[in-house]
């Protein structure tokens, strides 16, 4: 890795050494078809990384032979049903190299565990479990997504295209009980109270909402598997594998059997199967955080070992990352998440990262007030650690610019504020999140919107945009992970600034510029004769006096030393 690092350093000196050659600046944003060669950046963090979220079931249908399982078949409301998404749909898109020309460096998908076979109405419609996250059997892929073989093969194809894969994983509950799915026995679940949110004890010990059966995360009491659970691994002809390997389990880690431990088992199984490089946790508050330092712990040593044996496969030296949802949590909140009575600090439970749910209206704000203040929090109070920033999502009602009248700023805040971000499927491509007819937060998840994208220019120029920053973003980590500090007020015009484990990276970027000629300050960042390049426009400029000057009808400016 340092000799690398050595390398692109003595490439810099180098190539500001070299004669200045002009290149015409682009005068129209383009899309190109061709497949683009996965560019693996050896210097990825994950306070830095550009992570795509998508719904399996919309994204992309890579097989639709698939698409019906179970006789779920009954009518639902409008998006409450499956619709064809799938894993493959996912492994062809990173084929396709869509995912890299974005700059996305990992991908989050949510959960592709078996769901229940049944419907159920929470006062929405009726809906089947599209979205993953009514668990049946924590140990099988369910078939509307894939096979083992499918996932196996898309961790696979991510890897040599430069991309980490998190799994969505669920721990503290199991999906709701339908007529075709009886809850769990009570020795594993409760089915009241209904959190209140108003206390720890009345948010953790109790059901998120009615009819969903929650683990009893806290208890240590060991339990026995379910009849329903052996009768379908008997009939499915694995009963004996899976005791077996439960058995191994328990014998190695000492834990009780208790209902939290079968689940880590059942969830480390992915790990050491295909070398997932991460979970994003789902419902953190709603177990105890000693839980999720028993998961990381647990899923640490399945990602050491996996990559003791597979070697060859291995993309950084990354630990293994988990990343929580405590909703609402925020960036200005620090280490803490305060549930009125009690405070608990998730980061030293397990977590490298939590979801930011503060960005969304910090995006209202100037540029210097968001990026000031993320960059000041990421590198005093959460320092070593990070958020993970993002704009929309897939239940949350009140996203940025939900309308999508700014697609290309919403790229600017969420792909240049410091931390990690979250892409969520179609915010490159303004995806419409006012569905009419839908009820709740189903308007947020219509399928990916690629008859837009293959037929309307306005779509094709919005994801150009997201494209370059996206691709820039990936070849800077200090975008991310960096210190950030303003050069210029107007126009504005900053820096990112990264010097860690002897690899340094420095960027300077400007918003919201005039068309035509203008000049950027590079002072304190680049030296008078330095050859800079303008990844927006493709344009090369020396430094001189401080500056470089650039002629161009775009307002955004991305300098990188000319390679």
């Amino acid at each position: 890795m340092k000799n690398l690092y050595f390398l692109a350093l003595f490439a810099i000196v180098l190539a500001s050494c070299q004669p200045n050659v002009k290149n015409t600046a682009k005068t129209t944003p383009s899309v190109t078809d061709t497949v683009v060669k996965a560019k693996k950046n050896p210097n990825f963090q994950w306070e830095a990384a550009t992570v795509y979220f998508l719904l399996t079931d919309r994204f992309n249908n890579g097989n639709p032979e698939n698409d019906l399982n179970f006789e779920r078949d009954e009518a639902t409301g409008k998006l409450r049903g499956f619709m064809g998404g799938d894993i493959q749909g996912i492994t062809q898109k990173i084929k396709d190299g869509y995912f890299t020309k974005l700059g996305v460096n990992a991908i989050w998908f949510t959960p592709v565990i078996e769901q229940v076979h049944g419907a159920t109405d929470e006062g929405t419609g009726n809906t089947y479990a599209y979205h993953g996250y009514w668990a049946k059997d924590w140990t099988a892929l369910d078939p509307n997504f894939g096979t083992e073989k499918n996932l196996e093969t898309l961790i696979k194809t991510a890897h040599e295209n430069g991309i980490r894969v998190l799994l969505d994983v669920v721990l503290n509950h199991t999906g709701p009980v339908t007529e075709k799915d009886p809850a769990w026995p009570e020795e594993w679940v409760r089915t009241s109270p209904t959190c209140e949110f108003t206390t720890y004890e009345n948010t953790t010990n109790c059901t998120l909402v009615a009819n969903l059966p929650d683990i009893l995360t806290e208890s240590d009491t060991a339990v026995n598997l379910p009849d329903a659970l052996l009768a379908k691994w008997k009939t499915e002809g694995r009963l004996s594998e899976e005791l077996d390997e439960l058995e191994l389990f328990f014998d190695r880690t000492g834990h009780p059997r208790a209902p939290r431990f079968y689940i880590m088992k059942w969830l480390t199984d992915y790990i050491n199967k295909y070398g997932v490089d991460g979970f994003r946790v789902d419902t953190v508050k709603h177990a105890n955080e000693n839980a999720w330092a028993e998961l990381y712990k647990e899923s640490s040593a399945a990602f050491e070992l996996w990559k003791k044996k597979n070697a060859d496969k291995v993309l950084d030296n990354n630990p293994f990352y988990m990343v929580g949802e405590v909703y609402n949590y925020g960036i200005s909140g620090g280490r803490e998440y305060d549930f009125g009575d009690k405070k608990v600090d998730y980061f030293a439970n397990g977590f490298k990262s939590l979801i930011n749910f503060e960005l969304k209206t910090d995006a209202e704000k100037d540029y210097e007030s968001i990026f000031s203040k993320y960059s000041k929090l990421l590198h005093s109070t959460l320092k070593d650690k990070s958020v993970l920033n993002y704009l929309t999502s897939h239940d949350d009602g009140q996203p940025f610019d939900k309308e999508r009248t700014n697609p290309k700023r919403a790229a600017n805040v969420l792909l240049l504020t410091p931390g990690a971000s979250q892409i969520y499927y179609g915010d490159e491509t303004a995806r419409d999140l006012t569905i009419e007819g839908t009820e709740g937060d189903a308007t947020l998840r219509s399928f990916m919107n690629w008859n837009e994208l293959d037929s309307l220019a306005k779509t094709k120029e919005i994801l150009n945009h997201w494209q370059q920053i996206g691709s820039f973003r990936n070849d800077h980590p200090a975008i991310g992970a960096g210190i950030h500090k303003i050069i210029t007020k107007e126009p504005y015009v900053f820096s990112r600034y990264l010097n860690k484990d002897e690899f340094v990276d420095k960027v300077v970027i400007a918003l919201d510029l005039p068309k035509g000629k203008k000049s950027i300050s590079v002072k304190g960042v680049f030296g008078d004769g330095t050859k800079l390049y303008d990844r927006y426009s493709e344009t090369e400029s020396t430094v001189a006096n401080g500056k470089v000057v650039l002629e161009n009808n775009f307002d955004i400016v991305l300098l990188e030393p000319k390679q």
